[in-house]
């Protein structure tokens, strides 16, 4: 098992930054992909995904440029750090990671292990 917990979360005014990060415990050893995914409502979506062995990232055409994905192997911790924030960046934030190999094809969306979800609001 893997458990994630999201943190970071605020209300910023448009044009402003935030830092998600996302503390990674359990049987992380067997992680292969991370990522980061948000949802309004019952519409979610991948906004970037880190195959973890190879270092390779793909994000989001609407969020690339503005964010970027890291990692802090000795804290175990992710992190996704967002500038430029815009009224439509408004979400529930979820950290994702997956133990199967093989999947870059998914979205980080579908990965098998999320955490609790941390809420951003962007005002204008």
């Amino acid at each position: 098992q893997v458990h994630l917990v999201e943190s970071g979360g605020g209300s910023v005014q448009a044009g402003g930054s935030l830092r998600l990060s996302c503390a990674v415990s359990g049987d992380s050893r067997n992680i292969r992909y991370m990522g980061w995914f948000r949802q309004v409502g019952r519409d979610g979506e991948g906004l970037v995904k880190l195959d973890t062995l190879s270092g390779r990232t793909e994000y989001l055409a609407s969020v690339k440029g503005r964010f970027t994905i890291s990692r802090d192997n000795a804290e175990n911790t992710l992190f996704l750090d967002m500038t430029n924030l815009k009224p439509a960046d408004t979400a529930t934030y979820f950290c994702t990671a997956d133990t199967r190999r093989n999947i870059w094809a998914l979205s980080s969306w579908e990965y098998n292990y999320r955490g609790q979800g941390t809420q951003v609001t962007v005002t204008s």
